[in-house]
């Protein structure tokens, strides 16, 4: 190949140096490699090797497209197996109404432990149901760990951290782990042990809550006491001060003629709460008639007020489903009426 200098001159290249051939796409089709990119290609007399971004092999090329399959794979099970345990629609409600029978069948069982008569068949199906429990409970747990990846915020390990840090996550792991360490001892026949996991049992309530993972109760129950705040502060306060005024006048009046059972102002205020409340346990009571006509007038006056809080409750609630029913329905007509916007428009402009 001959090159031309700076200055005019023409040389010829070295015996040894390769010959190169230098073309673009499109311009110099006798080119040796072309691409559909229009990248420039530099040539060898011999062979070429596509070592550019651009120019890579059918063999890289089809690896990286099966690791992105392989992860698209992934996430898509780490996204269906969160949804199904974190936010359950369809099929995923028989897997959590599963555990809700299994949770509930070991507290029933507890309860018939305490029994005499069906203290040796409960403990021993207790025993077996219990070991369910935990091998199932162990699995979510792990699984919803890991499951938690498919959120930005808890991916990493300071996100699966983060993620277990979660109330519902707390309660998951102590009652696990206290129902494993109990089940250990007790198979090892220590006597400790045995009254432990009477006890423990009852960890099972704490079960129970997992059931409202999202804490939709909890949610509607403080959005119905944070709307209602000034009407139940107020029932409250005026019930406290009928309770205090009620229990000092029954102490000032029973005191002597009826110290056994209001001898101090505690004594009194227990009644108080006891009887405003509607409770009425009977282990103390006034004996003379000033104290019954004080007994009488405050419970007429008292329990109107703590009964209020359960009415401004109700209609709470009752104002709150109300809203959440409009809520849907205008959700659900929401689509239709923008698609029948979109067709007049459509149609008239």
């Amino acid at each position: 190949m001959v090159k031309k200098s700076a200055n005019g001159e023409v040389y010829l290249p070295p015996a040894g140096e390769k010959k190169l051939k230098v073309g673009f796409v499109g311009l110099d089709p006798g080119a040796a490699e072309t691409s559909r990119d229009g990248a420039l290609l530099i040539a060898g007399s011999e062979s070429t090797k596509r070592g550019s971004i651009l120019c890579r092999p059918r063999s890289s090329i089809s690896r990286g497209s099966i690791a992105h399959k392989r992860n698209a794979r992934y996430r898509r099970l780490q996204n269906f197996l969160y949804n199904a345990l974190e936010r359950p629609r369809g099929w995923a409600f028989i897997y959590h109404a599963y555990v809700f029978v299994l949770v509930f069948s070991c507290l029933v069982l507890s309860v018939f432990a305490t029994i005499k008569e069906y203290k040796k068949s409960s403990e021993s199906a207790l025993y077996i149901l219990e070991i369910v429990t935990i091998v199932v409970f162990g699995v979510e747990y792990i699984v919803r760990i890991w499951a938690a990846g498919c959120c930005c915020r808890y991916r990493g390990w300071r996100g699966r951290l983060r993620f277990a840090r979660k109330p519902f996550c707390i309660i998951d792991i102590m009652v696990l782990f206290a129902s494993v360490s109990v089940l250990a001892a007790g198979s090892q026949g220590n006597v400790f042990a045995t009254s432990a996991i009477r006890s423990l049992r009852f960890l099972q309530i704490l079960r129970m809550l997992r059931m409202d993972r999202r804490g939709g109760t909890w949610k509607l129950l403080g959005s119905v006491v944070y709307a209602h705040s000034k009407e139940l502060i107020t029932a409250w306060y005026i019930g406290f001060l009928c309770l205090i005024l009620a229990s000092f006048l029954v102490y000032s009046v029973e005191k002597d003629d009826n110290a056994e059972m209001f001898e101090t102002y505690a004594d009194a205020l227990w009644w108080g709460l006891v009887t405003l409340t509607t409770i009425g346990y009977g282990d103390k009571f006034p004996v003379t008639w000033n104290g019954r006509l004080i007994a009488a007038t405050f419970s007429l006056i008292g329990v109107a007020f703590f009964a209020l809080p359960a009415g401004i409750l109700g209609s709470g609630f009752a104002l709150k489903v109300q809203e959440q029913h409009r809520q849907k329905h205008f959700e659900k007509r929401r689509n239709p009426a923008a698609g029948l916007i979109q067709v007049i428009l459509k149609t008239f402009l």
